[in-house]
């Protein structure tokens, strides 16, 4: 199965539709399999007294509080059914990350999206991550500024919510005890919870900073998470360029999610951070060449080198005239190109016995 590569266009679209048409072409045109945006109301999300990251005061109006800044940014309901219909038009995926219960409910209910995408600030979130599970939606979820422990605790409610989670009239209701941390850690160590998680659940590692040094990605972090809950693991990344989402590929992601945006020097909180759109092309071909370059856990002669093994590889030969009754010794056999007379391997064994004919120099030893 290949990497599933997320386009993140997120707010970068700046409010703006013409713009977030223009983000849909660059993902499309870059080869990525979905581009996500990011639906919220900008009231349910913050209050007014949130402040700004300090990433968002620098690249932003640090004035400006975090409500009004996202106001700015939001992409309204109606947009999303256009954008929908023009991601299916030129075959991409629309996916959009919901940041409230009411975006969420859109999404799924009106929107139809395929899967969730559950953000890093939300993994301690227990009811919303309840909402996404009862969905019964495949799920996305980034472990930013998360422990393993609390990994394993969104783990459990996202069981829970899988396995307890049926719908009457159009209404999800658990058939089971009421949500609690016991019942979460229940639903995580069952059988049924177990396959649920394997069925829906994907992990992406990531550093939630922007942009991530690379002394902060931490990639080996996918390894523990892996090893940690068996699910598929990946990577969000927030670093500056497009290597460390090829070395992830390399270490086993199967899905990458990386921001873009169509100019690096228009004002907003994550376009610092983003691909333009040549380097997300470029980042997909060289996700795409890696998983070619990956091959199979196995070490066994390709095809194409048999030719070159005779080429390459040594043989035994005549260092000098040889008569036949004549010893083999270490001062008349040599070892040298090509590689179609006995192997070199057979030195040895060789040194000591008698030649049954009679070899030139550079003759190869085929014949005894």
């Amino acid at each position: 199965m290949s990497v599933f590569i997320i386009a993140e266009a997120g707010v970068n679209h700046n409010g703006n539709l013409d713009t977030a048409y223009r983000l849909v072409d660059a993902a499309v045109a870059a080869g990525a399999d979905a581009v996500k945006f990011q639906t919220f109301k900008a009231e349910n999300l913050v209050t007014a007294q949130a402040g700004k990251a300090a990433y968002q005061k620098i690249t932003t109006d640090a004035d400006e509080n975090q409500l009004a800044m996202l106001k700015r940014l939001e992409l309204k309901y109606e947009l999303h059914f256009q954008l929908l219909a023009y991601c299916r038009q030129l075959g991409i995926e629309f996916l959009s990350t919901a940041f409230d219960f009411e975006s969420l409910n859109f999404l799924v209910r009106e929107l139809g999206v395929e899967r969730l995408k559950i953000p890093s600030g939300e993994i301690t979130n227990g009811p919303f991550l309840l909402a996404h599970a009862q969905t019964g939606k495949p799920v996305i979820l980034s472990t930013g500024m998360a422990t393993l422990g609390e990994v394993e605790t969104a783990l459990g409610v996202l069981a829970f919510g899988y396995v307890t989670t049926v719908m009457e009239n159009g209404r999800a209701v658990t058939d089971t005890a009421p949500p609690s941390l016991c019942a979460f850690q229940q639903a995580y160590g069952s059988e049924q919870g177990q396959a649920a998680l394997q069925e829906k659940v994907t992990l992406l590692h990531c550093t939630s900073e922007y942009p991530t040094p690379m002394e902060n990605i931490n990639l080996q972090a996918m390894d523990v998470l892996q090893q940690c809950f068996g699910l598929p693991i990946g990577y969000s990344d927030h670093s500056v360029g497009l290597v460390v989402p090829i070395a992830a590929v390399a270490r086993g992601a199967t899905v990458i999610e990386k921001h873009f945006t169509l100019d690096r020097s228009q004002q907003g909180p994550d376009h610092k951070v983003s691909l333009e759109p040549d380097e997300l092309k470029a980042m997909v071909r060289g996700i795409r060449d890696v998983e070619k370059a990956l091959g199979r856990q196995l070490k066994y002669p390709q095809s194409l080198e048999l030719d070159n093994q005779q080429v390459v590889r040594k043989s035994l030969v005549a260092g000098r005239p040889i008569a036949a009754g004549e010893r083999f010794t270490e001062a008349n056999v040599a070892i040298k190109r090509p590689g179609t007379g006995k192997s070199p391997m057979s030195y040895w064994s060789l040194l000591g016995t008698l030649s049954t004919r009679n070899y030139d120099t550079d003759e190869t030893l085929n014949n005894d």
